[in-house]
C-alpha cells in the first residue's frame, strides 16, 4: 500500500504518541545537544563551529532524528513543500521531505544561466559577512503551496527574512521555520516572530562568552 503525504504525517504523529506513553528517559536532541557541546567549537565572533557533524561532514543517523523531530514539531500543520537555501540547509530538508513524500527546493545563491523567470532577493551571510542575490525559479513555488522553511542555523534571521520575502513574492503559505541550531543571543527568533513567523529549534544557544558554549 502507498501512503501519501498525509498519512505518512498520521503514521508518525501516531508514532510519537506511543513514545511519549512509554515513559522514554532521554528526548532524542539531547543527544543533539551532547553533540554541540563534545564537538562544537567556538570562535571569534559569536560562531559556532559545528562542521564535523552538521554542515560539512554530517551525520545521517543524527539528520534523520533531527528530520523526525522537525516532522513532530509542525505535526498541527499541513505541508506542501519543504524550502531551504543552499548549501548546508539541504540536507536536513531532503530528509524531511523524505519522510513526507514532499517535494524540497532550494534557492540558489548563483542565478543559473538556465534560470529566466524567477523570484529574487538578496540576503547578507553573517559568517562569510557578504551578500547574496538568491534565486528560486517561479515554476517551484506558487500560490498554491504551504511551505515549510528548514536550515541548519538561525542567527540574526537574514536568510529566513530573505526566504519570506520569496515566498510572498510567490503568494506561497510560510507555514513556519524550523532550525537545527538556534542562537539565541542574536535575536533572529525575534525578528522572525514580529514578522509573525512561527519558528522551532532543536536546540538553543543562549550564549558563547568566554568560548563557552551555553546551550537551554
Amino acid at each position: 500500500m502507498r501512503f501519501n503525504a498525509l498519512d505518512k504525517l498520521e503514521i508518525i504523529k501516531i508514532f510519537f504518541v506511543h513514545l511519549h506513553a512509554s515513559n522514554i528517559k532521554k528526548r532524542e536532541m539531547d543527544i543533539l545537544k551532547e553533540r554541540i557541546l563534545k564537538d562544537g567549537k567556538c570562535l571569534p565572533g559569536g560562531i559556532l563551529k559545528v562542521d564535523s557533524f552538521v554542515n560539512h561532514q554530517m551525520d545521517p543517523n543524527l539528520l534523520k532524528k533531527e528530520a523526525i523531530e522537525f516532522i513532530r514539531l509542525f505535526s498541527d500543520t499541513k505541508i506542501t513543500k519543504i524550502l531551504t537555501i543552499e548549501a548546508s540547509g539541504i540536507a536536513p530538508s531532503i530528509i524531511v521531505g523524505l519522510l513526507l513524500d514532499l517535494p524540497v527546493v532550494f534557492a540558489k545563491k548563483k542565478t543559473p544561466s538556465t534560470m529566466d523567470n524567477m523570484y529574487r532577493t538578496k540576503i547578507h551571510s553573517f559568517t562569510k559577512q557578504r551578500d547574496y542575490n538568491v534565486v528560486i525559479a517561479k515554476e517551484y513555488l506558487s500560490p498554491d503551496d504551504r511551505v515549510l522553511f528548514i536550515d541548519d542555523f538561525l542567527a540574526y534571521g537574514n536568510a529566513a527574512k530573505g526566504i519570506a520575502d520569496i515566498c510572498q513574492q510567490a503568494g506561497a503559505e510560510l507555514v513556519g521555520m524550523g532550525f537545527i541550531i538556534e542562537k539565541a543571543f542574536q535575536h533572529g527568533r525575534e525578528v522572525l516572530e514580529n514578522m509573525g513567523i512561527r519558528v522551532e529549534s532543536l536546540a538553543i544557544v543562549d550564549s558563547l562568552d568566554n568560548c563557552e558554549i551555553k546551550l537551554r
